[in-house]
């Protein structure tokens, strides 16, 4: 087992094309919502399905691995680190977030592949 204390890897498809933004020193950043779903049976015999959403956001390399690999729909395998953090918006209200921060992924199905492929 690694050393790491902060370790997240979900398998999800992407709910939204991800949003890219670039910054004049280059670098980049990249968010997107990742789905991922579970079912169970529960105690009278009735299947349950539940999906959580998930916010991912990718900086540098990794961000344009996302830029140009996925689009809404495609499946990934994906492991970061939980990160929360918190804001004052413009209205003075403090906002919480949680996100994990990628570290890196693995494409598993790609829509645009497979609507390319058809």
């Amino acid at each position: 087992m690694s050393n790491a204390t902060n370790k997240v890897q979900l398998l999800g498809h992407l709910g939204k094309e991800p949003m890219v933004k670039q910054f004049e020193s280059g670098s980049k950043m990249a968010t997107f919502i990742l789905a991922t779903n579970e079912s169970y049976t529960n105690s009278v015999g009735k299947k349950i399905e539940n999906t959580q959403w998930h916010k991912l956001v990718a900086w540098g390399t990794v961000a344009g691995q996302v830029e140009r690999l996925l689009t809404k729909g495609s499946k990934i395998s994906a492991e970061g680190k939980l990160s929360h953090r918190h804001y004052e918006a413009k209205d003075g209200v403090k906002k919480y977030v949680t996100e994990i921060v990628l570290n890196e992924f693995e494409l598993i199905k790609s829509e645009k592949a497979e609507a390319a492929n058809a």
